[in-house]
């Protein structure tokens, strides 16, 4: 079995567009994320250049498709699909959302947020823990971006994700651009939010671009990380030290050279948080 490598530094979401010249030109990022469901496959050109890809750099699976919140039973099929990616890629992290994308049978293609309630709160827990039974392993769970909240909420949405991390042993992946968009549609104070993390779970961090509509911001992971969530991440930084970064970005695919500077101002920031918090 080959040694697993843990993440370290400022990482870029790998794209269909940008694999062969990953594969050939070998870019100097210390570590790609997937989308798990891309490679749920039995064979093909994706997954052998997945592999090829794997011995150059470690990885982090990253899914968007479980449904972690969902009331439907859990998808065992698709849990399986991710345990046998696991073992062939031999992935430093395996994430997923803290939202649902499906009721009643019916994928919705979207991630949505969650009722923050007590209720909702036990149940999520009781599925991030069968997943990771069935996994072996702990998973990291990542906080959403959202533009409605539930009347009925009890619960502020960062004590919410604190006490999912707390009550499963579960890790956290930290998307400072959904606290910043969801701190501006919600009105709450961004900082109050990351001071409420469980620093020693945090094991990702993930930036990505918004776009400011009207009435609110939409997370589009389409756009450069805005200075705003720049600074917030600074602040994060400076908070919970140099934790392993990703720049997200899915739609309005730029050039791998774009995302590398992207990554390159982030791992800057990391290189320099005793500076930050002084």
């Amino acid at each position: 079995m080959r040694s697993v490598t843990p993440l370290a530094g400022a990482g870029i979401g790998l794209r269909t567009p940008h694999v062969r010249q990953v594969q050939d030109e070998r870019p100097a990022v210390p570590w790609l994320e997937i989308h798990s469901e891309n490679y749920y496959v039995d064979g093909g050109t994706a997954l052998s250049a997945l592999d090829r890809i794997r011995s150059d750099y470690p990885l982090s699976l990253h899914g968007v498709g479980m449904s972690l919140g969902s009331t439907d039973p859990l998808d065992r099929a698709h849990l399986a699909k991710l345990a046998r990616l696991i073992k062939r890629t031999e992935p430093a992290l395996v994430s997923e959302h803290l939202c649902w994308s499906g009721v009643a049978g019916r994928v919705l293609n979207d991630l949505l947020p969650l009722p923050y309630t007590e209720e909702s709160l036990e149940h999520v827990c009781t599925r991030v823990v069968q997943v990771q039974d069935f996994l072996g392993r702990a998973i990291a769970v990542e906080n959403v971006s959202s533009y409605l909240a539930f009347a009925d909420a009890t619960i502020p949405e960062w004590e919410f994700v604190a006490a999912v991390v707390r009550r499963t042993g579960c890790k956290l992946l930290c998307d400072v651009n959904n606290i910043y968009v969801n701190a501006v549609n919600h009105g709450f104070d961004a900082d109050a939010y990351l001071a409420a993390m469980p620093r020693e779970a945090i094991v990702e961090i993930h930036l990505a671009g918004f776009e400011a509509t009207t009435t609110c911001l939409i997370d589009t992971h389409g756009a450069p990380v805005a200075p705003p969530v720049w600074a917030l991440y600074r602040r994060a930084i400076a908070l919970f030290g140099p934790v392993p970064t990703l720049i997200e970005w899915d739609t309005d695919l730029p050039p791998l050279a774009t995302l590398l500077a992207e990554a390159a101002t982030a791992q800057a920031i990391l290189d320099t948080p005793d500076a930050l918090a002084a």
